[in-house]
């Protein structure tokens, strides 16, 4: 016989026992609380529902199945889980009982708060922060008085984020089931002023109100007296409401009475009254009346009678919650928590606007530049915008890394439209010069042309450029005040441009030249500056800064060849409201319309078109009190 062979019976009968009795103290809890189990009361059972807690996960799993009313004990004392399938297993083994005949226990209400408080205890105590977690967000579904002491006895946690939401959610529960109007008061107020969701919906309940009809002010909370015949309460609803509470019976109409008299025609009368006299409407009232009386028509309220039962009654708001001083608290609290939310909501409207001019600013700086120093109106805009997004989306199909391909791609887009719009200027634009009509047609050539070429290239779906995992989600300050990373990053990246732009148009040759050039062409080629190249460098340059702002845009949009057309208008109205050639004009032109469009819009978020539409009519009106923009240029460029 080997070692295993003698070891193996040995094992065996070790392990038996174990398994057959996984849980002693639970058994011995049961074996001695059998009548307890079987006739639970609310002032009782609270003993023996601790004793069966404490005795570990098969306890909390027979308090389960106790409080859903799948426990039952069998005729030997055994107490048994019957599942769903109805298959039973032993409360303290977990073995399985065949040909199982439980009597199966049914607590009353108040006994299975009794466990579900226990339950709750449990579970905030349990050493896994998963459980602890997972109960905290069943009680924040809705708790009762049982679980928030429950709750208080298990504020302390090793977990930070943990105890601090308990704690929260203490104060929410005792805001609705606390014991006394003085602890619920105190509640309200420490939490006033807050605007998050949870807490808005913790006092929503207190506030509800129902319509009750009565001749005095009735007993409760009142909440206000309601005028009948008011814009808060017209007749007809008041009609209603007197009907619904049995004051009234349902109201007789005029083709509706008319029809009854005429089916009770009898020798001349109708319920007694000549036929010759119903031309009144008093007479008709009385003759339904006698009819109603004999039975013959339905209960009906004549006129006469509605107007008797709005006279002598009076219809009032009550309260749900009949505690006065804890909706007192909850309405002031309410006030308060609007009142932040009007300030927050108007600040998170402010993140969106800033978000939007910085988009704005991005894609018409190119354009500020071009037509400040060249007076080229370039149709083809656009289009450049689009190469760049086209640009961002090649590199990633190549560069599998978010981020490394967003490196690659913002100077590559960047070179790309550089060099397109050079190609563009030595092209078209320079054989055109000083004939603005002629290269506003070329340019919305070449645009349609462009757009054709990336159709044929690109094919007509839009294409994803994804951005990198750190630029996914959003900053989140509370449930009201939010904004993606990804406008965060654009907003930066205007930052930085407008940076760029201010070091080489004021610390550079090239914007010396710039400058030169822009303020008077032939004195500066007098000085031995080429005016075409430097045409040609301007002209490149703001292409270039069209590449990139593609490359931001394509990161939250889609990329189509029609994107760049979403934006040259808002371009166009950024240049010219902001100051043709001005970047300090383009950066307020931007702020102005993004900032504008975004408080259109919160008029009606649904209707985008009509916030175009309105836009566009400010624009109008605007450049008929300032038709040089906002900061409009000085000196000698002012005059070209």
């Amino acid at each position: 016989m080997t070692r295993l062979e003698r070891v193996l019976p040995l094992l065996v009968a070790l392990l038996l026992p174990i398994s057959v009795q996984a849980n002693p103290a639970l058994e011995a809890v049961i074996a001695e609380n059998i009548e307890g189990l079987e006739r639970p009361s609310r002032l009782t059972v609270e003993p023996l529902v601790a004793q069966i807690a404490a005795t570990g996960p098969e306890g909390l799993a027979l308090l389960q199945a106790w409080s859903e009313r799948q426990l039952g004990l069998t005729d030997d004392g055994r107490a048994v889980i019957v599942g769903d399938d109805d298959a039973a297993t032993d409360a303290v083994t977990g073995q399985p009982v065949p040909d199982a005949d439980p009597q199966m226990l049914r607590p009353n209400s108040g006994v299975r708060g009794v466990i579900e408080s226990a339950l709750v205890a449990g579970a905030l105590n349990d050493p896994d922060p998963a459980r602890r977690r997972a109960a905290l967000d069943s009680l924040a579904r809705g708790g009762t008085f049982e679980q928030l002491s429950a709750l208080r006895a298990a504020l302390d946690d090793p977990d930070p984020a943990l105890a601090a939401r308990k704690a929260r959610l203490e104060r929410l529960l005792t805001i609705q089931v606390g014991e006394s109007s003085t602890e619920r008061v105190a509640a309200i107020e420490e939490m006033a002023g807050d605007v998050s969701l949870d807490f808005r919906a913790a006092l929503n309940p207190l506030l509800v109100t129902r319509r009750v009809v009565a001749t005095d002010e009735p007993s409760g909370n009142v909440a206000r007296e309601v005028t009948i015949d008011s814009d808060d309460l017209p007749r007809d609803d008041a009609i209603a409401l007197l009907v619904q509470d049995g004051v009234l019976q349902p109201r007789l109409t005029s083709i509706e009475q008319r029809g009854a008299l005429a089916a009770n025609l009898s020798d001349g009368m109708v319920g007694g009254v000549p036929v010759a006299d119903l031309s009144d409407p008093t007479a008709r009232d009385t003759a339904y009346e006698a009819l109603e009386a004999a039975g013959t028509v339905p209960p009906a309220a004549t006129e006469a009678e509605v107007q008797a039962a709005l006279d002598a009654h009076r219809v009032f708001e009550l309260y749900a919650e009949n505690d006065s001083a804890v909706t007192d608290a909850a309405r002031a609290a309410q006030i308060r928590a609007q009142v932040r939310l009007g300030a927050m909501q108007g600040i998170d409207l402010g993140l969106d606007a800033l978000s939007l001019a910085s988009i704005y600013f991005l894609a018409a700086i190119g354009l500020a530049v071009t037509f400040g120093v060249m007076r080229v109106i370039n149709m083809a805009h656009g289009e450049f915008i689009m190469m760049g997004a086209y640009t961002g989306y090649t590199v990633q199909t190549l560069i599998a890394d978010r981020t490394l391909s967003l490196v690659v791609a913002l100077p590559l887009a960047f070179a790309v439209t550089f060099g397109a719009g050079v190609v563009l200027y030595r092209l078209v634009i320079r054989h055109l010069a000083h004939r603005p009509l002629e290269t506003l047609l070329a340019t919305f050539g070449v645009s349609i042309a462009l757009q054709q070429l990336a159709k044929n290239i690109f094919g007509t779906q839009a294409r994803p450029l994804t951005a990198p995992p750190w630029l996914e989600g959003s900053i989140i300050i509370n449930d009201v005040i939010g904004i993606s990373s990804i406008r965060v990053a654009i907003f930066v990246l205007a930052l930085l441009f407008l940076g760029l732009f201010l070091f080489i148009m004021k610390r550079t040759r090239l914007g010396l030249e710039v400058r030169a050039v822009t303020q008077n062409p032939g004195m500066a080629a007098s000085m031995g500056i080429n005016p075409d190249r430097i045409a040609m460098m301007t002209f490149g340059l703001g292409s270039g800064i069209a590449g990139i702002a593609g490359v931001a845009i394509g990161l939250f949009a889609q990329v189509t060849s029609e994107i760049g057309q979403q934006y040259i208008v808002q371009s166009f109205m950024t240049v010219v409201v902001g100051g043709v050639g001005n970047i300090w004009g383009t950066l307020a032109g931007a702020t102005l319309i993004g900032g504008l469009s975004k408080v259109i819009e919160s008029f009606n978020p649904g209707n985008t078109l009509a916030a175009q539409t309105f836009m566009i009519l400010f624009i109008i009106i605007f450049i008929q009190f300032r038709p040089r923009g906002i900061i409009p240029q000085k000196g000698r460029a002012a005059e070209a």
